[in-house]
């Protein structure tokens, strides 16, 4: 596969996976919209819906769509190295873990990450304009606690990256293989539980591009990006990937 393609597919699969959730949350958050003030199923659906169509859209390279998997995939291989990006068989078509493709992974999924939050932001322009609380405006781009206390919001982060990551690696060995509609569900149970909490980023490039997405557009009203939260949806991600990774690799659950 050319750098092209592999930067092709995880960029349109994250930027489309960032376009439909911008507007889903913003759909639910702007006034005058008809989905206005809708409830936190909304948003959990909503979320993993758009994961849905950005994995299906990246499937030339595994749907990553986040620097978490990618690394993961990388620590795996550390592990075994048969392992490839994109889960397939070396053999086969699998693409080799090497810096250069790792690279186009990871700055794909944050280019696409902003292309996307624009994107979904110009779909919903003029509800931008109605007048909301600043927060609200900066929630529908990023991940803002409901309580800030930033051990704990890192402990959130943790368990939903773990429990994505591990779910991710032992899948591949179930009867079923349902893949992409499978992790729609993961991530929409995911979002449900944590998402009023932490936000429940489990995605650095989810969280980093659309937050500078909030920073440099032209929201009324938008108020501070909060930078002084940006680092937990990294090093909590971190973290519980690479549990997500060693815990079932220790207990021999990984084909």
């Amino acid at each position: 596969m050319s750098m092209l393609t592999m930067f092709g597919s995880e960029f349109l699969g994250t930027a489309l996976m960032m376009t439909v959730a911008v507007m889903v949350c913003a759909s639910r958050s702007l006034p005058k919209t008809g989905a206005y003030q809708g409830d936190w199923i909304n948003a959990g659906l909503g979320w993993g819906l758009a994961v849905f169509v950005g994995v299906y859209a990246a499937w030339p390279t595994g749907g990553h769509l986040n620097p978490i998997v990618t690394l993961a995939r990388v620590l795996r291989f550390w592990i075994d190295p048969s392992t490839s990006l994109n889960g397939v068989a070396l053999e086969d078509g699998g693409i080799p873990v090497t810096a250069a493709n790792v690279a186009v992974y990871i700055v794909a999924q944050f280019i696409g990450a902003f292309v996307g939050s624009c994107v979904g932001f110009a779909a919903v322009r003029k509800h931008f304009d109605e007048p909301v609380p600043a927060d609200v405006k900066l929630t529908i781009f990023c991940t803002k606690p409901a309580l800030k206390s930033p051990l704990w919001n890192v402990v959130s982060e943790v368990v939903a990256t773990f429990i994505l990551v591990t779910w991710v690696f032992v899948n591949g060995g179930t009867p079923t293989q349902v893949g992409p509609l499978a992790v729609a569900f993961v991530i929409t149970v995911l979002v449900m539980g944590l998402g009023g909490v932490s936000g429940a980023a489990m995605n650095p490039a989810r969280d980093f591009m659309p937050r500078l997405a909030h920073y440099v557009l032209p929201i009324a009203g938008k108020g501070d990006s909060d930078w002084g939260y940006a680092w937990v949806p990294f090093v909590g991600p971190l973290i519980g990937g690479a549990l997500g990774v060693l815990v079932p690799t220790m207990f021999g659950l990984i084909p």
